[in-house]
């Protein structure tokens, strides 16, 4: 049977189904389980058609994890452009993201490779590259040190749902942090006034 990716002129399939394959792996089995024989043998295509994409399997790796931020990218672009308040919209976007990767959510099985970056040094220098270019692009927004702990806690909760922490009152975790992003809760923590989640001071 004729391989389908052996014809002439479609590189891009070839190229698109080793990523699909790698990724495939990695979510399946494991970073460990993604080589070049491996995708190789899942994509249908020989080590030569492997090496003349990737020339290693570390650009393979980086190329996947590359597609995933610009997958994460355009969901945060999305919940952002949906937030009638701009004020805090990136944070709400990232925490809510966050939420979305947790094991049994809609993006669960993704987990598995961005927890990647955790041993994987080339994997978390895109990631620092990544999030420092999304903080700067929203700093007009988001620049404030409760935003920035509302971010970091979201990070707390992702690690937590990676490790099999459980979590009590993940709902009500999530709605304070939520609260803690609105412009009234960090003016009146300002003020030494402390919010109560889901209400708002009264108009004078």
């Amino acid at each position: 049977m004729e391989n389908p990716y052996a014809r002439k002129k479609q590189p891009e399939l070839v190229r698109r189904a080793l990523l699909d394959r790698a990724a495939e792996l990695a979510v399946e089995q494991g970073l460990a389980a993604v080589t070049v024989q491996a995708v190789a043998d899942a994509a249908g295509v020989t080590k030569g058609g492997f090496m003349h994409h990737f020339p290693s399997k570390q650009a393979l790796i980086d190329a996947v994890f590359r597609e995933l931020l610009d997958t994460l990218d355009r969901d945060l672009d999305a919940r952002i452009e949906a937030d009638p308040e701009p004020d805090g919209a990136f944070t709400r976007a990232y925490l809510g993201s966050v939420l979305d990767m947790a094991p049994g959510a809609s993006g669960g099985p993704w987990a598995a490779l961005y927890v990647s970056m955790l041993t994987d040094p080339d994997l978390r220098a895109l990631w620092a590259g990544w999030f420092e270019a999304r903080i700067e692009r929203h700093r007009a927004t988001d620049d404030d040190v409760r935003l920035a702990a509302v971010r970091a806690a979201a990070d707390g909760i992702w690690l937590a749902d990676l490790t099999g922490t459980a979590l009590d009152k993940r709902a009500d975790l999530h709605a304070l942090l939520l609260d803690m992003t609105r412009p009234h809760s960090r003016a009146q923590a300002g003020s030494g006034r402390r919010p109560v989640p889901g209400t708002r001071p009264a108009r004078p």
